[in-house]
């Protein structure tokens, strides 16, 4: 199922004004935010507001009046002279930027908005949710007001992000873009606003009177672009998004007489255009670290497979392996016409000796090429390196990385071992021990009972009082008596009680399992 995001950027102008000015010139732009704030063009002998601000907006100043009618709402607004080339240059960068991080499909959605198609990577994100929050929070902490809304289609997606205000992303269920459209005004279609208005004379107001009107008065009338429109947003018309790429990037592109369709014309084209690419970034001394294969449908759908690597490679053989191991996520319909490989992401990679005799073939293993094939099938977020860090408590004392991050030199203390696997939270248990200082005798976890043959412990650890959350239930005094302990099966658990065993002032005398020893 196709997903689309519309990002929806209502003050695109001005925000991009601010944070231009607040780059060049703070204290310009410290006076810009106390007063409201508007875009202009020459209009014959007039200048008339291209674009307002939020405060403008609050004020009842609306694009297409003059200058002269909003000074008349607020004397002291600022007029700036509008840049609509650079407002187009801006949401391009800004698309660019959302493609190196949620979509290999993006494209700017002149003139306050930018399309992602993000279909199959929500996983990159465990959920779509999640992919949309990330994506709404950083865009808002580069200082622009943001709606963001997720559809199955296109059209229905920047139909709810304009017209349906809300402080988070809106996400519409797969399979509900039909019911989402109906209720919103016929102006969410992105109709000229003469339809607009001569669809209001003749008393349609909502989409759902549309969809239910006969078709043949109303295309003599207003033109096929009414239907097109509406088709679009029910998904009955594809609307594809054409994506962009950055420029000097290396690509390359297949196109073919006729469509194909299987799996084995698919692994033979991307072998061609990985010898292509791999050839230009030999050329310029770089490597690849993520690739974007492009599939073009003769239906005029696209779709994309995205891979990346760990370290830069420039391993034909590697990299359409993995971009192979993807092609079942392709679905041709009645064929492709084209396919497109670009690499938007490339490193620095020295020359290598022997690098291209593949008959030498490898010596010794090639763990970036175990860890991209890991990364590509589970996620990059489901693989990292595993190390120290500076901390009293066990939870806080470990440091997760990337899998090939360069090692840090830390290492455990081995008089003071660790379990092998830990709980991300500890579990509360029930325990019979001799107070203060005996080991547990037995516990029960998860309704299981176990029965302790023998223990080791305590060793006592302090709270971080120094840090915030850095002692336990706000008790300053707080201690940790941990235990290694040995079931009568032959499992090794790491428990311990919260408190010295003597004084409540340490802890309320609570046991807790924390992790089990290889």
């Amino acid at each position: 199922m196709r997903r689309v995001a519309s990002v929806y950027l209502p003050h695109w102008s001005t925000d991009r004004l601010r944070r231009t000015t607040a780059n060049s010139s703070p204290d310009r732009d410290a006076l810009a935010r106390d007063r409201p704030l508007v875009t202009a063009i020459p209009d014959h002998r007039r200048r008339v507001i291209a674009a307002v601000d939020l405060a403008a907006r609050a004020l009842g100043i609306r694009p297409g009046m003059t200058v002269t009618q909003a000074r008349s709402f607020a004397p002291e607004l600022e007029v700036v002279d509008a840049e609509p080339e650079a407002d187009l240059e801006g949401l391009r960068r800004l698309a660019l930027w959302a493609g190196q991080r949620y979509s290999p499909f993006v494209s700017p959605d002149a003139p306050d908005g930018i399309w992602l198609d993000i279909t199959g990577c929500a996983s990159l994100f465990s959920t779509e949710k999640a992919l949309l929050k990330d994506l709404h929070r950083r865009i808002a902490a580069f200082g622009l007001t943001v709606q963001i809304a997720v559809a199955d289609t296109a059209g229905c997606a920047h139909a709810v992000a304009r017209h349906v205000p809300a402080g988070r992303p809106v996400t519409i269920e797969p399979g509900d873009h039909r019911k989402a459209i109906a209720l919103l005004p016929i102006v969410a279609l992105r109709l000229p606003a003469s339809d607009v208005e001569g669809l209001r004379k003749l008393g349609f107001e909502r989409i759902e009177q549309l969809i239910g009107a006969p078709r043949g008065p109303l295309a003599k009338r207003f033109g096929r672009d009414l239907h097109r429109r509406l088709d679009q947003a029910l998904g009955n018309v594809p609307e594809p998004i054409e994506p962009i790429f950055p420029e000097n990037v290396p690509r390359a592109r297949r196109g073919f007489m006729e469509p194909i369709a299987t799996s084995e014309a698919f692994a033979r084209v991307i072998g061609d255009l990985v010898g292509d690419v791999v050839e230009q970034l030999g050329r310029i001394g770089k490597g690849a670290r993520r690739l974007d294969c492009y599939f073009h449908r003769v239906d005029g759908h696209t779709q994309a497979i995205r891979i990346g690597t760990a370290a830069p490679s420039r391993d034909a053989r590697h990299l359409a392996k993995l971009l192979c191991a993807r092609i079942e996520t392709v679905e041709p319909g009645l064929g492709i016409e084209a396919m497109i490989l670009v690499t938007p992401l490339v490193e620095g990679m020295a020359a290598r000796q022997g690098e291209g005799l593949e008959s030498l073939g490898r010596r010794g293993p090639d763990l970036a090429a175990l860890v991209d094939a890991l990364a590509n099938r589970f996620g990059q977020r489901s693989l990292h390196r595993s190390g120290p860090r500076a901390s009293a408590m066990p939870e806080r004392s470990i440091a997760l990385s990337p899998a090939l991050g360069r090692p840090t030199g830390a290492a455990w203390d081995d008089d003071l071992p660790r379990p092998s696997r830990m709980l991300e939270r500890p579990e509360p248990i029930e325990v019979i021990a001799l107070l203060p200082d005996d080991a547990p005798r037995m516990f029960i976890w998860r309704l299981k009972r176990y029965r302790v043959t023998q223990g080791d412990g305590p060793e006592r650890l302090h709270g971080e009082w120094w840090r915030e959350g850095g002692h336990e239930a706000g008790t300053p005094l707080a201690v940790r008596d941990y235990y290694q302990v040995e079931t009568e099966t032959g499992g090794r658990y790491w428990l311990f009680r919260l408190g010295d065993g003597t004084s409540h002032a340490t802890g309320n005398m609570r046991w807790f399992i924390h992790g089990a020893f290889a």
